[in-house]
């Protein structure tokens, strides 16, 4: 399972960061970036959670 980001879709917000600070997180000029693109099944829910709650849609699993 992976986590994909639609870049141009991004905005920065920073809730999946929250929902998921173990898989991500926001550099310093508010890109997000993937700690790990692959996610194990233990980190399933929080790879789903920061998809949820992302305001613009701009994360999905694949």
């Amino acid at each position: 399972m992976k986590i994909v980001i639609d870049r141009p879709r991004c905005e920065g917000h920073g809730l999946c960061e929250e929902a998921a600070p173990q898989l991500m997180h926001l550099d310093d000029d508010g890109e997000l970036v993937l700690d790990r693109e692959e996610i194990s099944d233990a980190d399933a829910s929080l790879a789903n959670a920061a998809v949820r709650v992302c305001p613009v849609a701009a994360l999905r699993i694949a």
